[in-house]
């Protein structure tokens, strides 16, 4: 209570512009990349993405990742291997998020879909035949990583 007391003494009581942070995995193996069919969501149903999530209150961006990926696909994957590879801010019209896009070359335990109820497919992709149904920033993420982009912005068409 008394720290939200001070955080309000110096921010005010003014609502904030918040964004919300998401984070993904860029799992590579032999040139192909790992991608999560989107099933029964309502967001991208039918298109592939990546292993992802929001990440939590009080809780890093890594440590989101990793519960994230033992959640969507079954596997322990150790912070210190995570290396921050792209960030993307995005415009979604209503709200924006930052995107924050790590890979690892290691990890434990099998691949498998861990929520049909959410995903209808996980496969391995040749990185330079992505599937036509891949998610439009997913892509630019992809493309952005392979050439070592490190920032890119999506959303903001302005005239």
């Amino acid at each position: 209570m008394e720290v939200q007391r001070s955080i309000k003494s110096v921010m005010g009581d003014k609502d904030r512009f918040k964004l919300i942070p998401s984070v993904y995995l860029f799992l590579e193996k032999e040139g192909k990349i790992l991608l999560l069919r989107r099933f029964n969501t309502g967001f991208e149903d039918g298109n592939y993405g990546l292993a992802s999530g929001h990440a939590e209150e009080k809780e890093t961006f890594q440590e989101a990742l990793k519960r994230e990926v033992l959640e969507e696909i079954g596997i322990i994957i150790d912070i210190t291997n995570l290396h921050l590879v792209h960030t993307m801010h995005r415009s979604c019209g209503d709200h924006e998020r930052v995107d924050l896009f790590f890979t690892t070359k290691e990890w434990s335990g099998e691949i498998k879909n861990m929520e049909p109820n959410k995903c209808d497919r996980v496969e391995w992709f040749p990185l330079n035949q992505l599937p036509d149904n891949t998610i439009d920033y997913i892509v630019i993420a992809i493309n952005s990583w392979q050439k070592q982009i490190p920032y890119s912005e999506f959303g903001w068409e302005r005239e």
